[in-house]
């Protein structure tokens, strides 16, 4: 019965409401824990988002997750990481974290970890923070190592822009 009579009164003591208040606390903590959890949910990484080889596109690509490439794209790729198909044909600039080049592109390359395959055929300059090139791939260009090759391009235009002012 004394127990009873404290569960059925939950403010009548500063004692009693100190015993309900820490199972109410433990329950609105376990809220945003599962609130928590339900973000990482969707924090899941998909798949990369794969261009056929039967696939020709004209005009830019831009995003935040994984392209695979196994078609024709003219125009300029911006991604996380960038796959380059063997069938593949890039022709314009490359922008992504990850650059794995297995087929051809016409163009700058800029990564911070680019690598071409022995299947590999680059005609334009790469710039990167690492490189790894594999005995069997055709590269015609320059390589510029920088420690930030995804920010060069916007760092570059605005000294120009200083100099013709």
């Amino acid at each position: 019965m004394f127990s009873k009579s404290k569960i059925n009164e939950p403010g009548a003591k500063p004692t009693d409401s100190a015993k309900p208040a820490a199972p109410e606390a433990a329950s609105i903590p376990a809220a945003p824990k599962g609130a928590d959890m339900k973000p990482t949910a969707p924090k899941a990484k998909p798949p990369a988002s794969v261009l056929s080889s039967d696939l020709h596109i004209q005009g830019n690509m831009k995003t935040t997750g994984d392209i695979q490439v196994e078609g024709t794209v003219e125009g300029d790729i911006r991604a996380h990481l960038l796959t380059i198909g063997e069938s593949a044909t890039i022709k314009g600039e490359v922008v992504a974290d990850d650059v794995v080049i297995n087929g051809r592109i016409v163009g700058r390359v800029r990564g911070l970890k680019v690598r071409l395959t022995s299947t590999a055929r680059v005609e334009g300059d790469i710039i990167h923070k690492t490189i790894a090139i594999e005995s069997g791939a055709h590269f015609e260009g320059s390589v510029q190592r920088q420690d930030d090759p995804l920010a060069g391009k916007s760092k570059a235009p605005a000294p120009a822009a200083a100099k013709e002012a």
